[in-house]
């Protein structure tokens, strides 16, 4: 099927989730990445968690509970909490996101982010990169009150663009997204930056990258 919509996951994906911490790295001295990482894992435990139990709290909510219990765990003076929550808001692009962008745009593809992110949160971050203008749509989870890989968020893009599964591109880092995507009737994509191995979560992409410039070889 021809492709008519390319959707893609935001954190990790388009955006660096590391940067923020990066950012203070001379505060938080050489654990910084290890802290960064460990945030991340547990901020994606907790939106899991949180869907399995039915007790919904938005993702900005989930970042600031991950981020204090990452702080307890290294041993980080939790005065940096704002700051590092501020810095979060503004997480920086991956280098190749925007000429992708832009060359999708031409093409006169729809493009839209699809994330576990608030809507607020998402609209600062693209309006902070001047990533704006090239989306047409930003999906969020807080539409259906549940987080990635739940079938229903990957049925918002459907409703929107009136298109079926299979002509939505779908882009994510992160292995069990590209897997609940796939699983869905997405032509999921795998943007492995870190050479990774996949999961085993009954879906393989049939594309891998590790950047986003390859996509534009693919549609």
């Amino acid at each position: 099927m021809k492709t008519k919509a390319v959707v893609f996951d935001a954190y990790g994906t388009l955006f660096d989730v590391n940067s923020a911490a990066e950012r203070c790295k001379d505060k938080i001295g050489t654990k910084w990445e290890a802290f960064a990482n460990f945030w991340r894992t547990t901020q994606l435990e907790y939106t899991w968690l949180r869907s399995l139990m039915k007790r919904h709290k938005n993702f900005w909510e989930i970042t600031e509970d991950s981020l204090e219990k990452s702080m307890k765990v290294f041993n980080i003076n939790i005065n940096m909490k704002n700051e590092l929550l501020n810095l979060y808001k503004i997480l920086s692009p991956y280098p190749e996101v925007r000429e992708v962008l832009e060359d999708l745009k031409n093409k006169n593809f729809k493009l839209a982010i699809l994330s576990n992110g608030t809507p607020d949160l998402l609209s600062e971050l693209v309006e902070s990169n001047k990533l704006n203008k090239l989306f047409d749509d930003l999906f969020s989870v807080e539409e259906v009150k549940v987080y990635k890989p739940d079938p229903r968020v990957y049925e918002i893009p459907l409703k929107k663009y009136n298109v079926k599964a299979n002509e939505i591109t779908f882009l994510s880092a992160n292995t069990w997204d590209v897997s609940g995507g796939g699983n869905y009737g997405y032509n999921s994509i795998w943007v492995n930056r870190n050479k990774l191995k996949f999961d085993i979560l009954d879906y393989q992409p049939k594309n891998e990258i590790n950047n986003l410039t390859h996509l534009l070889d693919i549609i």
